[in-house]
């Protein structure tokens, strides 16, 4: 099985951390991915704004670079959701179909792909509440939705169980946007925000000591929101705690 790894570039400036500990988590299953050193953007920043045409040249490079590959793997469900469903820039080759079929969210690939059943290196011994981002719960269906009749299910809580010592919280309102939307947080700050305060209030009012996700964009901006409210929340991606990274 041939595997890359995909770095979203907001992670790669931001987080490195995240990136790290997905590639070590990945090399704990015997996944040890290729890294091509060209890559750069998925080219959501742009489709978010409306620019398809200007997304062109950073598709075709995404698919140069990712192009022979088993699995594409990215700890980022956004950028997953960008490339799977609105990578439409460049001419649809049998090639770039391929590229968007293969390519996968951690949490996809160790849930659905890899099938793991524990993670006996990693203990978290603090309460968590796990934040759906948008586009990897109702695009790339990381778990089920509360506005729809449906079994419920949630991918990344079920290997988050398997971690020693995580206590699971709930939040009042589970499924709701944190309003970071990328680009929505910059044309409509104020809207942005007021959802960001709302959410952290929500996981802090459930009693969580951590908040957990797939995707670092909206616990940066969650994290935000939450210092200038000045509550005791800590952030972390859910990559660093099945990798059993330090809190």
């Amino acid at each position: 099985m041939r595997v890359a790894l995909f770095v979203p570039c907001y992670m790669d400036a931001f987080e490195p951390e995240v990136g790290i500990a997905t590639l070590n988590l990945l090399r704990r299953f015997g996944v040890d991915p290729e890294y091509p050193f060209d890559q750069t953007c998925c080219g959501q920043p742009m489709v978010n704004s409306g620019c398809h045409d200007e997304a062109k040249a950073t598709e075709e490079l995404f698919v140069r670079n990712f192009t022979g590959f088993d699995h594409i793997v990215v700890p980022s469900g956004s950028c997953v959701h960008q490339i799977r469903c609105h990578m439409t820039a460049v001419e649809q080759t049998e090639a770039v179909q391929q590229v968007r079929q293969r390519t996968c969210d951690l949490v996809e690939f160790l849930h659905d792909v890899l099938k793991v059943d524990g993670f006996p290196w990693a203990e978290f011994s603090h309460k968590v509440s796990y934040h759906n981002n948008c586009n990897a719960l109702r695009g790339i269906f990381h778990g089920s939705m509360s506005e729809r009749r449906e079994a419920s299910y949630s991918k990344p809580l079920s290997l988050l169980r398997m971690v020693k010592g995580v206590t699971l919280v709930e939040k009042a309102r589970p499924d709701e946007c944190c309003g970071f939307g990328g680009a929505f947080s910059v044309f409509e700050p104020a809207v942005s925000v007021k959802m960001g305060q709302d959410k952290v209030r929500d996981h802090a009012a459930a009693g969580a000591d951590y908040v957990v996700s797939a995707d670092s964009s909206c616990m940066l901006h969650q994290k935000g929101c939450a210092d200038r409210l000045g509550l005791p929340l800590r952030f972390r991606h859910i990559a660093q705690i099945l990798n059993g990274d330090r809190a």
